[in-house]
């Protein structure tokens, strides 16, 4: 009896959680930026501590129970009847569902439905025209050409070593968006999903459950440092796509030279894609050989992607997004070009709040 009530009680929960909402404000002060980060600290210095990832071990542990429970089905079907261990079997999938989701919300999916980043900077949605893009994108074009040669006079940093050289910018950014304690910085780690994440074409995730980050390890040199900050962005608790895009542009932005040249290298590609063909071509072609060579190294890697793999592995994305009511789905990763635009910055880099 008490089983079937806490079966029936996480089901209603889960339903409440998906169905009703929560107001925007309640979730950005007291979740967000309280809660989820008092979580977020002490999981993420566990995982950074663990030399493989937990990913990984989740997912192990996850097939090994797929395989218990299908084999314990497969002994019990001749005693129960094919079609009553197959309901008992949907039943209590459902319920580790419904569970599952309401750990996913409590860890960290609940930042979905955090307040707009908009409506804390000084934005201003008419400041985005076709000539302020461009403007921004001779910026950047500028800023590329001037960084290339230092970026590139020494090593670039492993991806063990970003928390240390980039670090300090996060945390910089975090208390310029925010009055918090800042989130925990994740370490890079390499996944057995790397080389699915190769041939997809993505770049790295941000595991909602262990709450650490795992990336391409194909990325180049200088595509490392912004794929970093974009995923830790999702780790301070900016679940939307343009809104970790942003703050991981301000984190690289305001770091060190190589964090630099590699955040602005990531966001000329947002800027070329938002204009017409040929003034993004006439964009690029006043870069320097060296900036050049990069953006086609980029491409080059590019091309190791399997579309067919590609194109589902975003669609089933784009739904995942929509279904956490990010209503532009994977489009939202470009709408963080908008919110560069539209956004005064007090000195360089440094976002003006309301």
């Amino acid at each position: 009896m008490v089983i079937r009530l806490l079966r029936i009680a996480i089901l209603a929960a889960a339903l409440a959680a998906a169905l009703v909402p929560l107001p925007r404000a309640w979730v950005e002060t007291v979740y967000s930026q309280n809660l989820y980060l008092s979580l977020q600290r002490p999981i993420t210095s566990l995982t950074n501590a663990v030399p493989i990832a937990v990913t990984d071990v989740l997912i192990v542990a996850g097939g090994a129970g797929l395989i218990v429970v299908a084999c314990g089905w497969w002994r019990r079907r001749k005693q129960q009847g094919v079609w009553r261990s197959a309901l008992r079997l949907s039943a209590g999938a459902v319920m580790l569902v419904a569970a599952a989701y309401l750990v996913f919300l409590g860890l960290w999916g609940l930042n979905y439905r955090r307040e707009p980043l908009a409506r804390r900077l000084d934005f201003d949605g008419t400041r985005v025209t076709p000539e302020a893009v461009g403007t921004l994108g001779r910026r950047v074009v500028g800023r590329l050409n001037a960084l290339h040669a230092s970026a590139h006079a020494t090593p670039w940093p492993r991806w063990e070593q970003l928390p240390g050289t980039l670090g300090p910018s996060f945390e910089t950014v975090q208390r310029q968006l925010a009055a918090v304690r800042p989130a925990t910085a994740g370490v890079p780690k390499w996944s057995m999903l790397t080389y699915y994440f190769e041939r997809a074409g993505v770049s790295g995730m941000t595991d909602p459950f262990a709450l650490e980050i795992v990336v391409d390890r194909s990325q180049l040199p200088f595509e490392r440092p912004f794929v970093t900050a974009h995923e830790w962005s999702h780790l301070a608790g900016y679940a939307n796509e343009s809104e970790a895009n942003f703050v991981g542009w301000l984190v690289c932005l305001q770091g060190p030279v190589q964090a630099e040249y590699s955040g602005h290298l990531a966001l000329l590609m947002y800027v070329v894609a938002a204009m017409p063909g040929a003034e993004g071509a006439a964009l690029v072609r006043t870069l320097e050989a060296g900036p050049r060579r990069d953006l086609a190294a980029i491409a080059s890697r590019a091309e190791r992607t399997w579309p067919w793999l590609q194109r589902p592995a975003w669609w089933v994305y784009d739904r995942y997004l929509r279904a956490n009511r990010v209503e532009d789905g994977v489009r939202s990763y470009s709408a963080a070009l908008q919110l560069i635009a539209g956004t005064r910055f007090q000195q360089p880099w440094v976002p003006a709040l309301r």
